[in-house]
């Protein structure tokens, strides 16, 4: 089958490979849809190996070259033994998860930090193929009326649902969201589903800017044009917003996130660093302020499912391009990273 596989930095090969054999125990095989492109596969082309392990992983002893690939949606086409809950047919979206269910973290219901947490596609072979085996508890039914286009950005709207519900948000709280890209945005109408009363968007990419205003930010903020420290502090009366995400990972950026959450205010760390970065965390202590991590999603698929088949989310806008697994480079890597003010999601179909 054909399939996009990781060998090194800027060293992705769309290339035949063995169709994965027949499922385990536990485990059904996927006939893949379509699969977006994520930041953490961008960070990987760019800078990786960053999750990519380049020895046996603990948990499913992979290491590179890795196939890419984890937000997707798809058929199950072959179910293994002990699979129950699920048919050749159904259409489903996996969550990336793969976990042991024994440590600490999978006990109290944070899984998406399990001690031996292996993401598919990052740390095993993934969906930018034409055919992937996933554990059957990382599986969820898609609707009858959500097409496979949609479905397969659950995974990103996802996380930014697990960012709001990590603050979490009260009703009739200020909000500043860094980064409008599919995260940012997906995080944008989690913090609007939950009663946020004003949200402001830091962005300086022309489309993207565009899209959160679409998507019902109050303001959208361009760093080259405003000051978004004296801006906050204006649109605030001086005392700063309720809950800040930081939906980027850049160095840069999380230092300004900290200062502009109010006294006592919420920070929520959404992005993926591709290197160390300092903090004065002083402006932490002496404003008795929080720093909240957030790591993908534990549970949250539901949630998403209903939120976007009654439009309260929406994934269709997100999308911006649909391309073939041969282009997946050129017209897939390179072109988010070279056109970033005209993409949020490109979708890939190995078909």
């Amino acid at each position: 089958m054909k399939a996009a596989v990781w060998y090194g930095k800027k060293d992705v090969r769309i290339m035949e490979v063995p169709e994965p054999p027949a499922p385990g125990k536990g485990k059904v095989k996927i006939k893949v849809q379509w699969c977006g492109i994520c930041g953490s596969d961008l960070h990987e082309y760019l800078a990786g190996p960053i999750f990519i392990p380049t020895e046996p992983h603990p948990l499913t002893g992979d290491t590179a070259p890795i196939i890419l690939g984890h937000e997707f949606s798809g058929e199950i086409v072959e179910i293994g033994p002990g699979v129950e809950g699920f048919k050749v047919g159904d259409r489903v979206a996996p969550d990336a998860c793969q976990v042991c269910h024994i440590c600490n973290p999978c006990k109290i219901g944070k899984y998406n930090v399990c001690e031996k947490l292996a993401f598919t596609g990052l740390m095993t072979n993934g969906a930018f193929a034409e055919y992937v085996v996933v554990p059957d508890y990382t599986l969820y039914k898609i609707p009858d009326n959500m097409t496979y286009e949609t479905a397969a950005l659950l995974e990103p709207i996802s996380v930014g649902i697990h960012a709001v519900r990590q603050a979490p948000i009260l009703q009739g709280e200020n909000v500043v969201i860094f980064g409008a890209g599919a995260i940012g945005l997906a995080t944008l109408q989690a913090v609007r589903a939950a009663g946020a009363s004003k949200i402001y968007v830091v962005e300086v990419a022309k489309a993207r800017k565009a899209y959160a205003k679409q998507m019902g930010a109050t303001e959208v903020l361009d760093p080259n044009e405003v000051d978004i420290r004296k801006k906050i502090k204006e649109v605030t009366k001086g005392v700063g917003t309720d809950v800040v995400f930081e939906c980027i990972g850049s160095e840069k950026v999380t230092p300004l996130a900290v200062e502009v959450a109010r006294t006592g205010g919420k920070i929520v760390v959404v992005g993926v660093y591709e290197k160390e970065t300092s903090l004065n965390f002083n402006s932490i202590v002496f404003k008795d302020k929080h720093i909240i991590g957030s790591l993908a999603y534990a549970g949250d698929f539901e949630i998403a499912i209903d939120l976007m088949n009654d439009g309260r989310i929406q994934a269709d806008p997100l999308i911006t391009g649909k391309i073939k697994i041969d282009d997946l480079v050129e017209k897939g890597f390179n072109e988010l990273v070279h056109r970033k003010e005209e993409n949020i999601k490109i979708l890939v179909t190995p078909w």
